[in-house]
């Protein structure tokens, strides 16, 4: 079994971005980025990223600027844009094309980068996210990430009792130590989420992104020729199959997963769904 390191990358901006690096030890195999969805860390994706390391991949999962163990922005800045300028950072720090597997605002971020650098991207991988999500389902997730965002959690089960509200079709864990990699326990004993509160007033509370960079999004959607999957959780209301078939109408050459027993966060629902379609999809890539 292929264990991780911890490094870090210095971004453009000065911010650093901590990853976890796993190395497949192929070199002819697309090193893979996995980008987490905001509110969340890079320890989201379950056994992805061993799975696509033990085909030969050099995998990085990253926090983005704000979450897990990252620097915050001191300016408060976290529009896409900010985003997509440090995952170009990364992009030079890998320095080869790679495989961008993003959820939700990682996904924003991977469709945005695109774009820019399209030369350095050998495919993309968007999961429950396409450039116009449905607002309803963001307002939602907002309003998750809002509750007892300033005063935290009295201790983890508290904190899992409230994801277990937010997320009814999920068993609530009997181990909470996945959970725990998400939040941080301060000076008062309490537990709060391991990112930037500064990070929702970028929102206005009825988008995930502004309207700027939801057109961004929409317009490298347009321009997309890389190898693309569009990965939906049945559940999501987000994504919905409107979304979805939206999304495939702009870019017809990409492939297409629903997964059943899935909401919103799908690698951590149907991990073992998602971390098999996600290792064929890279496969295809090698030939």
């Amino acid at each position: 079994m292929i264990e991780p390191t911890t490094v870090t990358i210095d971004t453009s901006s000065g911010l650093r971005i901590v990853a976890d690096l796993w190395e497949g030890g192929d070199s002819m195999a697309a090193p893979v980025v996995l980008a987490h969805g905001g509110g969340q860390t890079r320890h989201a994706w379950g056994s992805t990223a061993g799975s696509l390391a033990a085909t030969g991949h050099r995998v990085l999962t990253i926090d983005l600027r704000g979450h897990g163990d990252s620097d915050r922005a001191p300016d408060g800045d976290y529009h896409v844009t900010r985003f997509v300028d440090d995952a170009e950072s990364v992009l030079d720090w890998i320095g080869q094309p790679v495989v961008w597997v993003g959820a939700s605002l990682g996904g924003i971020t991977g469709l945005t980068l695109s774009a820019r650098r399209s030369d350095d991207l050998a495919a993309l991988v968007l999961v429950d996210i396409t450039p116009r999500p449905r607002p309803d389902g963001v307002e939602r997730i907002l309003a998750f990430m809002s509750d007892d965002l300033e005063h935290g959690f009295a201790s983890l089960d508290e904190a899992a009792d409230a994801v277990a509200a937010y997320q009814p079709h999920r068993p609530r864990p009997d181990d909470l130590s996945g959970l725990a990699k998400n939040l941080r326990q301060g000076d008062d004993g309490r537990w709060r989420w391991h990112w930037d509160p500064a990070f929702l007033a970028t929102r206005d509370g009825s988008a995930q992104v502004d309207v700027s960079d939801f057109d961004l999004a929409e317009r490298a959607a347009a321009a997309l020729t890389l190898p693309t999957l569009l990965v939906r959780g049945r559940l999501s209301d987000l994504v919905t199959e409107a979304e979805a078939r939206e999304f495939l109408a702009m870019v017809p050459h990409a492939e297409y997963l629903d997964v059943a027993g899935a909401a919103h966060m799908v690698a951590g629902d149907r991990n073992d769904v998602f971390a098999d379609a996600v290792t064929r999809f890279v496969a295809k890539l090698d030939g």
